[in-house]
């Protein structure tokens, strides 16, 4: 997944009414969009260097995007809105070793009265629903964490996917770690116990969990490396 633009880098000064963040380049203060809606925890300390993309939308009304966090000397993918752009991109390009070749993939597809997954994938024989989060979390060194705050929207897709499962559909979740020095991944059961003991049933019941990190470049953001899922 390529940015339209060439980012820009600057400082982080604060966040707030989450989806405003103030950002220092060079001598000018300047208010971007945050397109994420966690918590962001341990991200936003002041002087974090980011970096941002400007719109080329005259009619946007905040210029600029905020794309990437810089703590501890490392790369963070914080826009959720990129998320299954990187996955849709990785299916396409058969980076996602657990599906074949010759497949076809349908983003946003509609299950039941009030759900949508992320992708349904079809292949020789078989048809499987994706739902994607999106991962920032990192509390210790390596160790990539998912939710960094309680996620009631994330407890009803694992419900609705065990759905999905007993209709007939291989059914997953892929956790999509925006940082590059993770090396396994947890679910951070102190921050949300209910969806951890959640999935930890769903995956006796056939749920597949599947966990890669990302490669950070000058032009975009790429699935990279499978990463191990911790119980």
């Amino acid at each position: 997944m390529e940015f339209e633009n060439k980012l820009i880098s600057g400082q982080f000064i604060k966040r707030y009414k989450r989806f405003f963040v103030d950002i220092k380049i060079k001598n000018k203060i300047i208010t971007a969009h945050c397109p994420n809606t966690g918590s962001m925890l341990g991200l936003l300390n002041i002087g974090n260097k980011v970096w941002l993309s400007k719109s080329k939308n005259p009619k946007r009304k905040l210029k600029y995007t905020l794309q990437i966090i810089e703590s501890n000397k490392k790369k963070i993918g914080v826009n959720t809105h990129l998320t299954n752009k990187i996955v849709h991109h990785a299916l396409k390009n058969n980076l996602v070793k657990e599906f074949g070749k010759k497949i076809k993939i349908k983003p946003e597809i509609k299950f039941g009265s009030n759900t949508r997954f992320d992708f349904l994938v079809t292949g020789n024989n078989y048809k499987a629903f994706i739902e994607v989060k999106n991962v920032t979390l990192s509390r210790t060194n390596g160790i990539a964490e998912f939710p960094d705050s309680v996620t009631t929207r994330g407890l009803k897709h694992i419900n609705e996917l065990l759905k999905a499962r007993s209709k007939g559909y291989i059914v997953y979740i892929l956790y999509l770690i925006q940082r590059e020095e993770c090396k396994s991944f947890k679910i951070a059961g102190d921050i949300d116990p209910k969806y951890s003991i959640s999935l930890s049933k769903a995956v006796k019941k056939n749920l597949n969990i599947l966990c890669y990190d990302c490669k950070f470049s000058s032009k975009g953001i790429k699935l990279n490396r499978k990463i191990k899922y911790k119980i």
